[in-house]
Order: structure tokens, then C-alpha cells, then sequence
């Protein structure tokens, strides 16, 4: 004999649907994480695109200008 039971008890059946669940819950889950993370590179990807080409717009405008005169420092007075 193998020891097994022909017929499952109703706990064995309630405890495989809710091992089910939480399995097909969990997948679930890791799509959305998946998804989510994938979202996140692509706004990353976006952001760092804006940042470059405005730094490089920024590099074009300075070597087109012509550079300012040096500010020179005034000493402050002291009055007595």
C-alpha cells in the first residue's frame, strides 16, 4: 500500500486553493514589479536624454557668446 487517501479532506482541498492563489497572486505581483521597474528605465531614459541635450545647448550658447569682463572684487570701507 502507498498510504495515500482516495478521497482529499476538505483542509487538503482549502489549503491547495489557497496555495493556488497566493502562487497565481505572486505572479501577479512580480508582473507588476516587472512592469513598474520597466516604466521607471524608460522615464530614467527620458531624463537623462532632456539633460544632455540641454547640457550640450547649454555648451553651444557659452562658446558662442563672447566671454564677459572679470568683475573685480570691491574692498569693503570700514568707517570710524
Amino acid at each position: 500500500m502507498t498510504g495515500k487517501k482516495a478521497d482529499p479532506s476538505p483542509e487538503s482541498i482549502a489549503r491547495a486553493n489557497r496555495q493556488r492563489l497566493a502562487f497565481d497572486e505572486g505572479l501577479k505581483a512580480m508582473a507588476d514589479v516587472e512592469r513598474d521597474a520597466a516604466a521607471v528605465r524608460k522615464n530614467m531614459e527620458r531624463l537623462r536624454a532632456l539633460r544632455q541635450a540641454k547640457e550640450a545647448e547649454e555648451i553651444k550658447t557659452e562658446a558662442a557668446m563672447p566671454k564677459a569682463a572679470a568683475k573685480t572684487k570691491r574692498k569693503k570701507r570700514i568707517s570710524k
